[in-house]
């Protein structure tokens, strides 16, 4: 029986230690992805976050509103299954960061750029040891191939659980600097976000909000933050 069936049909969700992890039970029956793959998960917190969504459930079933039970999903039946396809794929980011790509003009936009962006990248030089340079407009430069071969070594050492996470916070952001930022907790995630939203920020203040545009900005805004909390769920101490 599918795990996915519209219609609740048991009484109790609970987390169960399970070699190499954790499992979520419903009435003692294990859980199980859209692939049929068992439910396994690295942590006691993230487990009992995913029980509670399926002990939330009421009458009929909303996967929609189970968003860690659905990342899960993903690690196991996705992520995993492409690990170093995803890795190579948010690994590209770093050769076109949204954070080297400054304004020309206006003055403001410049220093505004300057003084909210240049710091993330003088923490990756400093920390990361990886050293991306800004660049004036939108036409293609190319960053050194020793830093990339840096980030690209990082990401592909994430698991991928920490991957199915990390994969929202660089696609959300445009940034692989920002979505190493978020991952190691640099600054507070509204802090990173509001940084990653810097020139749509500036767009509003000059020309006023559009409304499709808000609500795009709030899609992405929930994914960044619920990634936020699924990483954070992911590396929790048992």
């Amino acid at each position: 029986m599918s795990t996915w069936t519209a219609k609740r049909f048991w009484k109790t969700a609970e987390a169960a230690p399970k070699e190499h992890g954790y499992a979520v039970r419903l009435d003692g029956r294990p859980v199980k992805t859209p692939a049929k793959a068992s439910l396994i998960v690295p942590t006691r917190a993230l487990a009992e976050e995913i029980a509670r969504e399926w002990d939330a459930q009421e009458e009929t079933v909303n996967p929609n509103a189970m968003p860690m039970t659905r990342s899960a999903n993903a690690a196991i039946d996705k992520v995993a299954r492409q690990h170093a396809e995803v890795a190579d794929m948010l690994a590209d980011y770093g050769d076109t960061d949204l954070l080297c790509y400054r304004a020309g003009a206006p003055r403001e936009l410049v220093d505004r750029q300057a003084a909210e962006w240049t710091p993330y990248l003088e923490w990756a030089r400093d920390t990361l040891k990886v050293h991306l340079v800004p660049i004036s407009g939108v036409m293609y430069a190319p960053q050194s191939e020793e830093s990339l071969a840096r980030l690209r070594a990082m990401v592909h050492e994430m698991e991928a659980f920490e991957l199915t996470a990390f994969h929202d916070l660089v696609g959300m952001s445009g940034s692989l600097i920002l979505g190493l930022a978020a991952a190691r907790d640099l600054r507070p995630i509204e802090d990173i976000w509001k940084s990653a939203c810097l020139d749509d920020i500036w767009q509003q203040e000059q020309w006023g909000e559009d409304a499709e545009a808000a609500q795009e900005a709030m899609r992405k805004r929930a994914a960044f933050f619920h990634a936020k909390a699924f990483l954070d769920l992911v590396r929790s101490p048992d």
